[in-house]
């Protein structure tokens, strides 16, 4: 088994509450356990168990009716919010308004169902490795029967192309089981029937089979002591359960803005209908001032701006090799502060590659001397090549034969096969591999031998070498190399090959070490700075040993300020978890960890408040995937239980994909909170009107409509929103450390900002716009302006000015927008054509509201007199310009002495 496979290990023994004896005690002991025998069950005890244990499946918890669900998110508070929209719009008596804020409702609801169905998803792929039906003895005799009716205690027969029905022992033959599903491995490993290793995991366990995985070759008969939710497929069904996805941080957010804009908005609302009516206006007129208000707060476009903002995200990212899955998961992404990877694959390229040899007396250097133990090595090997010259078989034994070929000993496979005259198979126990091939010399035959160094060198002769080759192996092995022994011994001429391993194994002569390397890619390291340089923790989760993992994470730069390695993870306590994770500098590697290690990890930085995204990819991978933040699945090593119970799946199996959907994470969450800006901004002009009505005892008209503010938050806003969800990273995006869980999505600055800078500025201009209009007239406070009055065009023409001086506004405030702290030239005025279209088309729906007869009778608009659209005209430039006078005296104020604290504290807010 590969050291990658042992990331994925399982749990040391099963559970006291899953199972009450050790699978791999000695079979007589493990069959009175069972209570069965050679020949099985009887059929009509096999019945009973079946009542008694249940189905043989993975059973899925009850969950909530889709009736629940579906009113959970109808009453989600930005919900509410557009439902109060949708009333407002239907009592305006604008319909098509009103039934297009219903459909943004049912779309956003129907996104929120889709992703609580993805737990579920996973555990029914979980389901889908289970074989339908299954050959078992019963009576003696072997009848193929449904796989659910398997139970403890009964014999199945294994061959070629069987999938695994059940955790079982193997008691008879041998076979060799593709365990990819449960570990993301190609490799597959043997399993015999032998006497178990004492205290390995379950996966490591040479007899056990266990459920879901698949018999590649050889055939064999074994002893079921585990069905349903007992085994280690039905274990992890139950962790993935357990571990259901929990909102995200924008999504707790928005919720608690949800509920700060409806009590701001329906305090506001009641507050000013008492003031209305206080001062003289008669009830009517408070009530419509009252729902004008209500109207201008709440935010319409905001929930499908965010929503299509992340859709554009998702987008993006997958044209750089991430697919996410949940469109919440990209602001998420923006948030992380720790990742927990794997090693092989993601941090190296998991090509093995052949880098050192050691020889007896010649030490590092290479010469003609190395050429036997290159060709030693590549004869002690199983793999094959297929006809386009590509290897299939152990990632290590292709390393040694591509190795031996690139240094001018070539092997011929071919020839390999037929001049073999044994083959004792890797054993993981042993850890040994060894063959007997035909010699140079005819009639003479030679055993070699390759393992782990310290087993083979208990089989050489004594002599002075041997304690050199620990030395070196020792070496090699804290360099990052797996490194293996390759000895040799010389059979006389005409002697038949050893029938015994032990026979052969024995009397060796050392011809070397071989140190194999499997390389970090190259641009991992460049990643791993700039996840320093954003405050991201990188913490390495694997099943290598300490040494090698631990030189590989220096190798890239994990470790700064300091590397801690802890070499046996199932140990752990939460103290000592709480001490690595939360109170110390330390990055951490975890080594000869399982999934019940990435779940430990998990939950310990997830109560400390970190933002965890978590790579796996092997099925007990599940439930960590689960719990983590952002669950990182492996899209070409990856298992599909892996890929559906992940928030994204890395196509490229690349650590730097992650890095690079850390910033577009920031990006976005960055642009949503530049659209927010950009909608809050417009509500002070919209509000400010109705003020000035109200407080005016109404001797001031009203100077705008509800048609027109609904016009103006469900129409002209929208695409000037949605571009600003797609403009580029600022400067220095990845220069900041990451953001609490606990910090709001919208900040003090961010409306002191919008209300109090942006919106204080249109509002002063739209209403200075609209006295212009009524005093040109000849208006005085008090004169009617209603229909049929002398004044009633005016006043048409007044409120229409409101309407469009607002819509002016919005143009400066998109730019304004566009960046929070840089000058727009650093970002470039024009680098956003998607913004260009959204004013250009803002404009044109404006001038079709204002010049357009039919939709003049609609809006209770008028047409313009060109004095008053060059008044207007100047609305953007001073909306913009104010803004980026503000920017710029606080860029000044962060001078070289106090600059970076003050950065440090604006990004801390953000």
């Amino acid at each position: 088994m590969t050291a990658r496979a042992q990331s994925r290990t399982g749990p040391a023994r099963p559970s006291a509450g899953a199972l009450s004896f050790d699978p791999s005690e000695p079979l007589p002991r493990l069959r009175r356990e069972l209570a069965t025998g050679p020949d099985g069950l009887s059929a009509r005890e096999a019945a009973r168990r079946l009542a008694v244990h249940g189905p043989n499946e993975v059973r899925r918890k009850v969950h909530t009716s889709f009736s629940q669900e579906l009113v959970g998110q109808l009453v989600h508070p930005l919900a509410l919010l557009l439902w109060a929209a949708a009333v407002l719009a239907f009592v305006a008596d604008l319909a098509v308004l009103g039934w297009a804020v219903l459909a943004v409702i049912a779309v956003n609801a129907g996104f929120a169902l889709l992703q609580e169905r993805q737990a579920e998803r996973a555990v029914e792929t979980l389901a889908r490795y289970l074989p339908e039906q299954a050959l078992v003895v019963r009576d003696g005799q072997p009848l193929t029967v449904e796989a659910r009716d398997l139970v403890p205690g009964d014999v199945i027969v294994l061959e070629e192309g069987d999938k695994v029905p059940a955790d079982a022992r193997v008691t008879e033959g041998g076979v060799e089981v593709d365990l990819s599903m449960l570990t993301g491995e190609s490799v597959p490993a043997e399993r015999v029937a032998a006497d178990g290793l004492l205290g390995a995991p379950l996966l490591e366990e040479p007899n056990l089979v266990l459920s879901g995985t698949s018999c590649v070759e050889g055939q064999a008969r074994a002893v079921v002591f585990a069905t349903g939710d007992r085994t280690e497929l039905g274990r992890i069904a139950a962790l993935s359960q357990r571990t259901r996805r929990e909102e995200s941080p924008l999504e707790h957010q928005v919720k608690k803005v949800a509920w700060l804009i409806a009590g701001v908005a329906t305090g506001m609302g009641a507050v000013f209908l008492v003031v209305g009516v206080a001062v003289g206006l008669p009830v009517t007129d408070s009530l419509m001032f009252a729902i004008g208000l209500l109207v201008a707060n709440v935010p319409e476009g905001l929930l499908p701006t965010i929503t299509l903002a992340l859709a554009v995200g998702v987008r993006v990212l997958a044209r750089q090799g991430a697919l996410v899955k949940r469109l919440s998961a990209v602001e998420t992404l923006g948030s992380t502060s720790v990742i927990c990877t794997d090693k092989t694959g993601t941090l190296t390229r998991n090509r093995m590659r052949l880098r050192t040899l050691w020889t007896v007396g010649h030490g590092m250097d290479e010469g003609p001397w190395t050429r036997a133990l290159l060709r030693a090595g590549a004869l002690c090997t199983t793999v094959t090549r297929d006809a386009d010259g590509e290897l299939h078989g152990d990632p290590t034994e292709a390393a040694l034969v591509t190795g031996a070929g690139e240094r001018g000993v070539p092997v011929d496979l071919d020839r390999r096969d037929a001049e073999r005259r044994a083959l004792f198979r890797f054993d993981p126990r042993l850890r040994l591999m060894s063959v007997v091939q035909e010699g140079e010399e005819a009639g003479r035959a030679r055993v070699v031998v390759k393992g782990a160094p310290e087993v083979v060198l208990s089989r050489v002769l004594p002599g002075p070498d041997r304690s050199a080759a620990r030395s070196a192996a020792q070496r090699l092995a804290e360099s990052g190399m797996r490194v293996l022994a390759v000895a040799a011994r010389d059979l006389p001429r005409g002697e038949e090959p050893p029938a015994h391993r032990q026979d052969a194994e024995s009397g060796l002569t050392l011809l070397g070490l071989v140190g194999l390397y499997d390389p970090p890619r190259s641009e991992v390291a460049a990643a791993v700075g700039r996840c320093h340089e954003a405050g991201v923790r990188v913490h390495v989760v694997t099943g290598d040993s300490g040494a090698t993992a631990a030189a590989i994470a220096r190798e890239v730069g994990i470790g700064v300020p300091r590397l801690e390695v802890v070499a046996a993870s199932e140990s752990l306590g939460d103290d000592e978890l709480d001490r690595l994770l939360a109170e110390g500098d330390a990055e951490v590697v975890f080594a000869r960890s399982s999934p019940e290690t990435k779940l430990k990890v998990a939950d310990t930085l997830r109560a400390h408040g970190r933002i965890v995204a978590m790579t796996g990819d092997g099925v007990n991978d599940a439930p960590a995937l689960h719990r983590a933040h952002i669950g990182v699945a492996m899209g070409r090593s990856g298992t599909d239980v892996a890929r559906e119970a992940a928030a994204m799946v890395l196509t490229d199996d690349d650590f730097t994909t992650i890095v690079t959907a850390i910033e577009s994470g920031r990006r976005v969450y960055d642009n949503v909170r530049k659209f927010i800006v950009y909608i809050f901004a417009h509500a002070t002009p919209e509000i400010v009107p109705f003020l000035v009505f109200a407080l005016s005892a109404g001797a001031v008209p009203l100077p705008l409509t509800v048609l027109q503010i609904l016009a103006i938050d469900l129409g002209t806003e929208t695409l000037p929103a949605l571009a600003l969800g797609r403009e580029s990273s600022e400067p220095g995006i990845m220069r900041r450390p990451p953001r609490s869980e606990r910090e709001s999505v919208i900040s003090h600055d961010m409306l002191v900002r919008s209300w109090g800078c942006l919106g204080a500025v249109s509002a002063v201009l739209v209403t200075a716009g609209y006295f212009y209009v009524l005093w040109r007239a000849g208006w005085q406070p008090g004169d009617p302006t209603g229909p049929g009055s002398p004044l009633h065009d005016a006043y048409v023409t007044a409120t229409t000015a409101t309407f469009a001086g607002i819509v002016t506004c919005q143009v400066g405030t998109a730019f304004a927008a566009r960046t929070d702290h840089a000058a727009l030239r650093e970002i470039g005025v024009l680098s956003n054509p998607l913004l260009l279209a959204g004013i250009a088309f803002e404009l044109v729906f404006t001038a079709a509201l204002v010049y357009a007869p039919p939709l003049q009778r609609v809006f209770g608009t008028a047409a313009l007199p060109w004095d008053v659209v060059l008044l207007i005209a100047t609305f953007p430039a001073l909306v913009w310009g104010t803004d980026e006078f503000r920017r710029a005296r606080r860029r000044r104020l962060a001078s070289p002495v106090t600059g970076s604290v003050r950065v440090v504290e604006r990004d801390t807010r953000r």
